[in-house]
């Protein structure tokens, strides 16, 4: 046997798998266009749909820039507790072999407390201004 012939041997499966699937999907599609209910435009189904509320009258207000600081704060302090938790499920261990692990944590809990403190003095965390 060639080892072409081996090859396309070894692929014809997977290539009748995507004609197979290709071929499922244009009929499916073919059959719900042909067959489907065509919908009646009207004003009421083109107008636009926001949570239940008509869209009359003035839009929402702007949202603060402060509202925006204090998500991407909490956004930020959720990661970093993210990347202490598997630390401390595993600190037992890692302290057993060597106290660089736990200077290690302590120095990143050190930048997250100064982040703190920094967001804190800026006022990115008052909420009423």
């Amino acid at each position: 046997m060639v080892k072409g012939e081996a090859m396309l041997q070894d692929y014809l499966p997977v290539l009748m798998q995507i004609l197979i699937a290709s071929g499922f999907a244009a009929v499916t599609l073919a059959v719900s266009v042909l067959l489907g209910k065509s919908g009646k435009r009207n004003a009421i189904k083109d107008s636009a749909y926001e949570c239940g509320m008509l869209p009359i009258g003035d839009m929402q207000p702007r949202f603060s820039v402060k509202f925006y600081m204090v998500a991407m704060l909490f956004v930020l302090f959720d990661i970093e507790v993210v990347f202490m938790f598997p630390w401390a499920v595993t600190f037992k261990d890692l302290v057993l072999h060597s106290t660089t692990a736990f200077w290690s944590m302590a120095g990143f809990a050190f930048v997250l407390l100064v982040a703190y403190v920094y967001a804190l003095k800026k006022g990115a965390l008052k909420w009423n201004d």
